[in-house]
Parts: structure tokens; C-alpha cells; sequence
């Protein structure tokens, strides 16, 4: 057994026991806070969710971001990784991220954004050579 396969069962793992603990509702969906009782559509909380997956999209760790109307969620960086999307305008492409060296493995990472970010929508994925080099180019932002 490899340390991916670990680390991906254990992530597995970890994802079920917080589906376990969340209440089932058969006509609603946790994520729509606007569909639980006494709850508006203002309600719904602003941000992104952010993933990192590995080859074959398998899904490795995510994280909520949100931006407005401070930095907050449980990104371990919020403030780092709200500051590099105002300064790219909420255009992914446009990250200035952190240049440093990478080694040349390849071992291919794919990361997405989707949601909302200052009331724009939000859909982006795209796909590294390595964690090295998503990190170069994303900076903050996928650091989680």
C-alpha cells in the first residue's frame, strides 16, 4: 500500500464521518442554507470551496474560503489567499503566485474554485505538473 492510497483513504475516511455527523434531510440540500427553515437567500454564505485532487481526479483535501466581508473559513491562510484574488480581480489565471524552484516529476495535480467571490460567479479548474508547480502559480491560495 502505497502513502497516496493511505492518505487517500484516510481523506475517504474523514469525508464520511463528517457526512455521518451532518443531519439528513430528505428534500434539502445542507450545502442550500436558503432551503432550511427560517433561512433567506442573503443567508447563503459567500465564498469559494476550494479542492486539490491528484492524477485521475481523485480527491485528495478541500477548503471554504470566504472573502467578504473579511477574510474568514477554514483556509489556514484566509487573509494571504483573499489578498492574491483581490489583486487578480477574482481571475484565477491572473495569480501572481510565488516563484521557486520545482523539480521536473511528474506527478499531476489538479485544482478548482467554484462559487462566488464578491458576487461573481466562480468556476475554474486547472491542471499542474506537480504540487511544486501549482503552488509556484497559485500561491496562498490552494496552500491548505
Amino acid at each position: 500500500m502505497t502513502l497516496r492510497t493511505i492518505a487517500a483513504a484516510a481523506a475517504a475516511a474523514a469525508l464520511l464521518s463528517c457526512a455521518a455527523a451532518l443531519p439528513a434531510h430528505a428534500d434539502t440540500d445542507p450545502v442550500d442554507l436558503s432551503a432550511q427553515p427560517g433561512a433567506t437567500a442573503e443567508a447563503a454564505p459567500e465564498g469559494l470551496f476550494l479542492t486539490v485532487s491528484g492524477s485521475g481526479d481523485s480527491w485528495i483535501r478541500g477548503v471554504r474560503l470566504s472573502c467578504a466581508p473579511v477574510p474568514s473559513g477554514p483556509h489556514p491562510e484566509a487573509k494571504a489567499a483573499c489578498a492574491a484574488l483581490d489583486t487578480a480581480r477574482g481571475n484565477l489565471d491572473k495569480l501572481s503566485g510565488e516563484e521557486r524552484p520545482c523539480t521536473k516529476r511528474f506527478d499531476p495535480v489538479t485544482v478548482r474554485a467554484a462559487g462566488e467571490w464578491r458576487g461573481l460567479p466562480v468556476d475554474w479548474r486547472k491542471s499542474y505538473g506537480n504540487a511544486c508547480q501549482m503552488q509556484t502559480a497559485t500561491g496562498a491560495l490552494f496552500r491548505f
